[in-house]
């Protein structure tokens, strides 16, 4: 198992320009110019990383961007092996014509204040169906949704919350969904609007409307 590098030392790395490092991983965006230029592109990343037994979160999106992701998940962070595959794909990106916009990096987490994070953690993992990510986080299994984490409160917030959450799943899921969460503590606020959307709550309060398409048009 590769041995993992903190961010500060990553960071003085050479050759990784078109990176940025962004909650324990690093990511890069590129510009192929067409759909298909970014398709040839991910292949090829795609290819590389599989010579290397090193594999990317890799994702297209119109009109021609490649959006990367690297981390190294066995040993929990970065690692040389992040860095050897990140210079790699720069270099297929710069042979395809591919432009880089670092300036695209982003990470997206929810944090939740708690005063009892054990009570409100199972409801929101049941909810968005992720799992555990440590004693006070959730995560998206599949990575793509952003991570919720719970911060502890000292007093409780007495006042409605100001936002809340909308989860929209597949008209199949949502009953297993809202059962899960109810299981796990949640409250039902609301079922008036369904099979639109449900309003639950966990033990404190804080709301999310589990949504599907159906009863909209």
């Amino acid at each position: 198992m590769p041995d993992r590098i903190t961010s500060s030392a990553f960071a003085q790395l050479p050759g990784l320009d078109d990176w940025r490092i962004v909650l324990g991983h690093i990511d890069a965006h590129f510009r192929a110019g067409s759909f298909e230029g970014a398709t040839a592109l991910a292949a090829r990343i795609a290819a590389a990383a599989e010579a290397v037994q090193h594999h990317p979160d890799i994702d297209i999106r119109y009109p021609d961007r490649v959006h990367v992701l690297l981390t190294t998940h066995a040993s929990g962070g970065l690692t040389e092996l992040d860095a050897d595959l990140a210079r790699t794909i720069s270099a297929l990106a710069t042979e395809a014509g591919a432009g880089s916009e670092p300036q695209r990096a982003q990470g997206l987490e929810v944090a939740i204040d708690a005063l009892d994070i054990p009570g409100v953690l199972p409801f929101w993992r049941a909810v968005l169906g992720y799992v555990d990510d440590g004693p006070d986080a959730v995560s998206d299994p599949l990575r793509i949704g952003p991570s919720f984490w719970f911060q502890q409160m000292d007093e409780p917030r007495l006042e409605r919350n100001r936002i809340h959450i909308d989860v929209t799943v597949g008209e199949d899921e949502a009953e297993a969904r809202i059962a899960a969460a109810l299981d796990a503590g949640g409250t039902m606020l609301s079922d008036r609007a369904a099979r639109a959307f449900w309003v639950l709550a966990d033990i404190e309060g804080n709301e999310v409307c589990v949504c599907t398409w159906q009863d909209r048009d």
